[in-house]
């Protein structure tokens, strides 16, 4: 297993309540195909350095885990699904 840091960003249009599912759900997806989450960092909202589908700002989160290139490859797919998350950045940590 290797380590990764998943940045994405959600729509600021959903409440907080809606944020947290989207976050355990994509989560639990990882979890699912056998990664291990090990740091949630959840930066909140903040504006956008350009406009994203209209939008000028959207809540940022930073995964830290340990995955296989499988768990990562399925994370994509069903967030590229999504219509909530904006935009995603998955980079692996080379330590």
């Amino acid at each position: 297993m290797r380590n990764y840091e998943i940045l994405y960003i959600v729509k600021p249009t959903l409440d907080e309540d809606a944020i947290k599912a989207l976050i355990e759900r994509l989560n639990q997806i990882l979890s699912d195909n056998g990664a291990e989450v090990t740091d949630v960092d959840e930066k909140g909202r903040r504006r956008l350095a350009y406009e994203i589908n209209d939008f000028r700002e959207g809540y940022y989160v930073v995964l830290k885990l340990q995955a296989t290139p499988d768990a990562i490859n399925e994370f994509d797919r069903r967030v590229k699904l999504s219509d909530d998350v904006i935009r995603t950045l998955v980079v692996r940590d080379d330590d």
